[in-house]
């Protein structure tokens, strides 16, 4: 029987991961921080109190019987939004994960996959398709998210030659259902939809499903040939066409778009404000700056290799609002209401809560067959809270850190990584 290690497990991507295995015959060993709350239970599921920052906490997570294989996904980090990197986020994202390789190395692992990001991918000029890249610094990139994950990357692609079987996975921005705002585009989806954002600024960048990134993560493990990076990108949307989408179904109006060098204006403002509060800022300079870097990422090489695959992106953003909207609120389904008023039943039964149990053909139409029930296990639990430290400088929409880790998942434990200045929350990367 197979075990799968899975780091960051109350995160966004790392909670999906154990809801696709959730209903498979293998053994999981889940990594939460003490505080954190589990988001699935299932009996093969064991989950363990530690953090990667802690080796002594992290025996528990190879303990037990021996299985047939093992596999470590590692996918504990902090995501960050400063340009400077700060001790908290390096300690985690860097030494964490040197953290992760060294019990792997000890415990003979039969796969360790290494959770990326594409911010370490060195940026090509704006039209220029962005593959993966074979050596990683942190010289080459901006932003001290974008700087730690060159380096951690980097060092897993070393330990491959000290034998780790090894391969790396980039995931750009992830967004989809199982989350409550913790993954902070999921954030600006929720804030939307709760009618408290009322502009948005020009730029975009490519997005892709949480549950497409997932199964990438378990096709790497199962044909990713060792050293290799592989992309796993979705589709580029504006800000502006994403949220258009996410409130069409309720009947919400587009929002007007404001040019970027008064949100610029303003990022140091709405920083501040953020600090005062105690809250995270919705955006920074530095993820604003995201928004307007390249992002023409190629993911076919994870197609041809993995069989990666994604779903179309409205469909994401459909189940990301769905999961996201406030309490009562559901889509305008006009045809649907007046055939209840008229007692036309041909008409109702076009809506999608009115399907045959026995016509699949028709169930598979709905807007259901295409959520997470269709492609997950169907596990709807919520996501766990997550606290936010005191000063929030170090996460946002928009910067390639927050667009393509954004989850609610926590790694640091230690009293230096949740001071109260650092601003910092650990995430799945």
């Amino acid at each position: 029987m197979k075990r799968y290690i899975i780091t960051g497990a109350g995160g966004h991507l790392g909670s999906t991961l154990l809801r696709m295995l959730k209903d498979r015959d293998v053994e999981v060993c889940a990594l939460l921080l003490p505080q954190e709350k589990a988001a699935v239970q299932a009996d093969n599921i064991r989950y363990v109190r530690g953090d990667v920052c802690r080796p002594d906490t992290l025996e528990d997570l190879f303990a037990g019987k021996t299985a047939e294989e093992v596999i470590v996904i590692h996918g504990a980090g902090i995501i960050s939004i400063s340009k400077h990197v700060t001790a908290p986020v390096y300690e985690v994202n860097v030494n964490g994960t040197k953290n992760m390789i060294d019990m792997s190395i000890k415990h003979h692992v039969d796969r360790f996959v290494y959770v990326g990001s594409v911010h370490a991918i060195p940026e090509l000029p704006a039209g220029r398709k962005i593959e993966e890249a074979e050596e990683f610094s942190p010289d080459l990139v901006v932003g001290a998210y974008a700087k730690t994950k060159a380096e951690a990357t980097q060092a897993v692609l070393d330990a491959v030659k000290d034998g780790l079987p090894a391969v790396v996975v980039q995931p750009s921005g992830i967004i989809g259902p199982y989350d409550k705002g913790n993954n902070h585009l999921v954030q600006m989806v929720r804030d939307y939809m709760q009618g408290r954002i009322t502009v948005c600024v020009k730029g975009g960048y490519d997005f892709v499903d949480v549950r497409d990134v997932a199964q990438g993560c378990l096709l790497a493990a199962e044909k990713g040939r060792t050293g290799r990076c592989y992309i796993l990108s979705g589709k580029y949307c504006t800000i502006r066409d994403l949220l258009s989408s996410v409130g069409k179904p309720y009947g919400k109006k587009p929002l007007p778009v404001i040019p970027l060098f008064l949100a610029r204006l303003a990022a140091p403002i709405n920083e501040l404000i953020a600090k005062w509060r105690g809250k995270r800022p919705l955006y920074t300079a530095y993820s604003l700056y995201t928004l307007t870097s390249n992002s023409n990422f190629s993911n076919k090489r994870a197609m041809r290799e993995l069989g990666y695959c994604t779903r179309p992106l409205e469909e994401t953003i459909q189940d990301t609002a769905a999961w996201n909207r406030p309490s009562g609120e559901k889509p305008a389904q006009k045809e649907a209401s007046r055939s209840k008023q008229s007692g036309n039943r041909a008409a109702w039964n076009k809506s999608s809560w009115n399907r045959p149990a026995g016509d699949r053909a028709a169930w598979n139409k709905s807007s259901w067959s295409k959520s997470a029930w269709s492609k997950s296990s169907g596990d709807r639990t919520a996501g766990s809270k997550s606290a936010w430290s005191k000063s929030s400088g170090n996460r946002t929409v928009g910067s390639k850190s927050a667009w393509s880790k954004s989850s609610g998942n926590r790694t640091v434990g230690s009293k230096s990584a949740w001071s109260k200045s650092s601003g910092n929350k650990s995430v799945i990367s």
